[in-house]
């Protein structure tokens, strides 16, 4: 190592957020559903058995810091790949690393950071590797893997969904981080307003919660040896009020805001649109609440108000916040003054209960595909009318058994 690279490396500020990250499961907080002592993920890393993984969650809920953890729970060799910056090269590089481990005996863990943003090409490249068991794959993704991961892909691994973390276990990673930094450097005072200020603020991101304990810590008042630390210093790092937004807020106000949707109340409709943006929401989540809206409760009364929806989310993703609360806003308020009709909601979920309860059956010959060979020796489209030359000739759609049934009503 030249001179230069060991003043580079000496220069590093190392963030509190990776020197906290839990050195094994039992230190790892916030995901009680994955990693209690009887879940099913400890119980398979017990028999030392290794499966592909996909980690699904919001940014800094452990996706990272959990892979590392099973990876030295089965002693496996782990190489990270970020799928921002890597593709097919890397990933064959580290087949061929994998294989000189199976060799010495050592099995590999591939985590791909990202996951989601690999090509429908970039992930088939991993296929043919997971099915011969040259190595596993953990990705981590912030994306919903049904909608971002190739269905080859999708078949050969389990995903697991990571929670935010929860307010309590939040408390607790914020006072580790003060309680490293006072042993590290100076004590702190600091009161429970404080922590409360940096869990509404972090929204169950660990990574966030520890970075705001650390530039908070810094930026302290301090004398005689000792730092002290307000909710108005922590204002003033964030620019923001401290408002109370808790996982449980998010929700509670996301059910209100589609509530008043429903109930045709624009001025509560647009009080809760502008609570959800002042705590910072993803304007993508308000708008996807609102395209549910204008389908479940709109819906045929007005198909006009499903376009002015899908139209809002486009908008915001296009010009993002600040401006994207104005199309929000007209949709918001298009939404909530538009007829309600739940009638097409009712009727697919008549019919998806009736085909769940066993009533599933084949259409009638004479509406069966008969666009192919020998399909007319099987009678299939027998009889056929062609509506648009027989507009007056009665003619049955539905399979003999449930004829007369009616599932769109009025």
């Amino acid at each position: 190592m030249n001179l230069l690279t060991q003043l580079e490396e000496a220069n590093k500020q190392i963030p509190l957020a990776e020197i906290m990250r839990p050195k094994t499961l039992d230190d790892f907080l916030g995901q009680s559903n994955v990693v209690s002592p009887n879940s099913p993920l400890l119980n398979l890393l017990k028999t030392q058995r290794l499966f592909s993984l996909i980690f699904w969650g919001t940014p800094g809920c452990g996706k990272t810091t959990l892979a590392r953890l099973i990876a030295t729970k089965v002693n496996a060799q782990f190489i990270e790949l970020s799928a921002v910056s890597s593709g097919i090269k890397e990933i064959k590089e580290t087949v061929e690393k994998a294989r000189e481990a199976l060799r010495a005996g050592q099995k590999t863990i591939l985590f791909i950071d990202e996951i989601h943003r690999y090509s429908k090409t970039q992930q088939d490249a991993l296929l043919p590797h997971l099915e011969n068991g040259t190595l596993f794959l953990i990705g981590s993704t912030t994306e919903n893997p049904s909608f971002q991961i190739v269905p080859a892909l999708l078949s050969r691994v389990q995903v697991i969904r990571l929670n935010p973390i929860n307010d309590k276990s939040m408390e607790k990673i914020i006072n580790k981080g003060f309680e490293y930094l006072e042993k590290t450097y100076q004590p702190i005072e600091y009161d429970e307003e404080v922590v409360k200020f940096i869990i509404n603020i972090a929204r169950g991101d660990a990574r966030c919660g520890l970075n705001l304990v650390e530039n908070s810590y810094f930026a302290s008042n301090f004398s005689n040896d000792t730092r002290k630390l307000t909710v108005d210093i922590l204002e003033s790092i964030t620019q923001q009020r401290n408002t109370r937004y808790s996982q449980q807020e998010h929700y509670d106000c996301a059910s209100a805001f589609q509530k008043s949707l429903r109930g045709s109340d624009p001025d509560a409709a647009i009080y809760y649109l502008a609570k959800m943006i002042e705590a910072g929401e993803d304007p993508r989540f308000i708008a996807r609440r609102l395209i549910v809206c204008a389908a479940e409760d709109v819906g045929i009364a007005d198909p006009n108000a499903m376009n002015i929806a899908v139209n809002a989310y486009r908008a915001v993703e296009i010009i993002g916040l600040p401006e994207g609360r104005i199309p929000l806003a007209n949709a918001v308020i298009y939404v909530a003054k538009a007829p309600k009709s739940n009638k097409a909601c009712l009727a697919i979920d008549t019919a998806l209960a009736d085909i769940e309860s066993g009533n599933d059956f084949p259409p009638p010959m004479h509406l069966r595909d008969a666009h192919y060979k020998d399909a007319e020796k099987y009678g299939f489209g027998k009889g056929y009318l062609y509506s648009h030359y027989h507009p007056d000739e009665y003619q049955q759609f539905l399979p003999d058994e449930l004829v007369g049934r009616k599932y769109l009503h009025g």
